[in-house]
């Protein structure tokens, strides 16, 4: 007589389980799904893509980290790929959507594997082996690069602009990317954080400008004030112009009206003196953190002094930087060793607002780009094309490598990387040659998204690079040409290339190793009823 097994249950009630390859299947299906979204913005004949928030709130781009972000994305594996993105942009700045397109090839590339019944830890082993030697080759390949030599800075930017509504003004541009990076480079390298960006609608492209300092949008507190200081002696102020109240709640009995008359001199007399001490030091600019009082605003305008109340903490390190002040934390403390200096600070109406510049300094450690544009959707795509520029700029001087662009760095990996599978016996070799045709999507989506025939390109790429001085054959994407994309100036800097292939291997044998996905039930974060996200990116857009 058989007897009836009763069920046991593990997991609580209305959780969902995917084991084996439908759990492969799906995690694949979702990265795939990301990077045919991105896809076709790569490359300078990439198309945009219009990103709507529940707001109606408008974003227009071809960046991919961008795109990405703004989308929302649910599913847990496709957040895997997006975090792949936004690692290379904080590395590098650029390169985005290279590496969530290789990362989706990659595991496209696994997944024929998979059906062969090659065992997924195999083909994590074999991509790992690839990808390190991948590192290899690609610094062998890279060239170096003079770093006075401003002329392949500049093409650097414009090669990293083109394609991103920027092309139409890359001289002017390139040029302002140059100049800031060179300005605020010292031993360590780029601090991006110093290059600061103001964008201001109503004006050409061309009329963006590099100012030497700072701008805050920010007005002086009182209008007495002088609207423009030369020669200016700045006092950067960490601490409040007014009187602070007590923490606690406090009562102060009075009696007498003189006591009350008393008490108020005492309060005017602490702030005067606050304001003696400000002029003592020599100061003629004050910009303060904190909050300055209205008697001291009167003193202030009374003494000829320009002042700024409630600047943010970043941006009074990047005067300080600029400058040469220190800032000072109590007024008591403050001298004129304390100060910086600035040629010129004044109270400019850019559009509708006031904003204070800060220009004219000596040798200035952080600067300001202001972008100008017809439109704020305009400024805005101008400001990433322009981000990615300074990315790509302070890259290449921090390393000295450089490669070329137009799909000539991945034809020639994918090129050297099949060399190396066939000196390899087992199935990993497999893994290396599938990892290394992954490498020809970049080449064949630029001929793509050109209007060109991605199989002609690819072929006619693979036999130049065949010839002895063929390894920086790319494509010429406006002639449909294949070109030496070395002598025409599409140049980028290595960690780009290096940075794309390290993100994507690893985050493609993380997701191959999962066998198992069990999404919890009841209110689970984001999923409220605790469903599997649908693998074709059910909800991503």
């Amino acid at each position: 007589m058989n007897q009836q097994i009763q069920p046991i249950f593990i997991l609580p009630e209305g959780s969902q389980r995917t084991t084996g390859k439908d759990a492969q299947r799906n995690n694949i299906a979702a990265a795939k799904a990301v990077a045919e979204t991105v896809r076709t913005t790569l490359g300078p004949k990439g198309m945009d893509k219009m990103l709507v928030d529940s707001m109606g709130d408008v974003v227009v781009t071809n960046d991919g980290v961008t795109i990405l972000e703004e989308m929302q994305i649910e599913h847990p594996t496709a957040k895997m790929i997006v975090e792949v993105a936004k690692t290379q942009e904080s590395e590098v700045g650029d390169g985005t959507t290279t590496a969530v397109v290789l990362a989706g090839t990659l595991l496209k590339n696994a997944e024929e594997l998979l059906d062969d019944n090659i065992h997924p830890t195999i083909i994590a082993k074999g991509y790992r082996m690839a990808s390190e030697k991948s590192q290899e080759i690609l610094n062998e390949l890279a060239e170096k690069i003079d770093e006075k030599d401003d002329e392949i800075l500049k093409r650097t930017a414009i090669t990293a602009m083109t394609g991103k509504g920027a092309e139409g003004n890359k001289d002017v541009l390139s040029d302002l990317a140059v100049k800031a990076v060179r300005l605020v480079k010292d031993e360590d390298g780029v601090d991006l954080e110093t290059i600061r960006f103001e964008k201001k609608t109503g004006d050409k492209i061309e009329n963006s400008e590099l100012i030497m300092g700072i701008v805050m949008d920010k007005e002086r507190v009182h209008n007495a004030m002088p609207k423009k200081v030369k020669d200016a002696k700045i006092a950067l102020l960490d601490a409040a112009l007014e009187i602070k109240g007590p923490e606690s709640d406090t009562k102060i009995e009075i009696n007498d009206p003189r006591q009350l008359e008393a008490f108020i001199d005492r309060e005017e007399r602490t702030i005067k003196d606050m304001i003696e001490r400000v002029k003592a030091s020599g100061a003629n600019v004050v910009i303060c953190q904190k909050g300055i009082d209205d008697l001291a605003q009167h003193y202030l305008a009374k003494s000829n002094i320009y002042a700024v109340r409630r600047v943010k903490k970043s941006d009074l390190d990047n005067l300080a930087r600029a400058t040469g002040a220190k800032v000072v934390n109590n007024i008591k403390e403050l001298s004129s060793e304390d100060l910086g200096y600035a040629g010129l600070v004044e109270e400019l109406k850019v559009g509708d607002e006031l904003m204070t510049y800060v220009r004219e300094c000596k040798n200035p450690k952080a600067v300001t780009i202001l972008l100008r544009g017809g439109t704020q959707h305009v400024v805005d795509e101008i400001e990433r094309a322009m981000k990615d520029a300074i990315g790509d700029i302070a890259a290449m001087l921090k390393s000295g490598k450089a490669v070329a662009g137009a799909g000539a760095t991945e034809i020639e990996l994918a090129k050297r990387l099949r060399k190396y599978a066939n000196s390899l016996s087992g199935k990993e070799q497999l893994a290396v040659l599938a990892f290394a045709e992954a490498m020809e999507v970049i080449p064949r989506t630029l001929a793509e998204n050109a209007g060109l025939d991605p199989v002609d390109i690819v072929a006619e790429l693979k036999s130049r690079h065949d010839q002895p001085e063929g390894r920086w054959a790319g494509i010429n994407v406006f002639t449909g040409k294949i070109m030496d994309a070395w002598e025409e100036g599409v140049i980028e800097p290595l960690k780009i290339k290096t940075q794309a292939v390290a993100s994507a291997s690893e985050v493609t044998e993380l997701i191959l190793r999962i066998d198992d996905v069990i999404a919890s039930s009841g209110s689970s974060k984001g999923n409220p009823a605790g469903r599997m996200p649908h693998p074709e990116m059910d909800g991503m857009m």
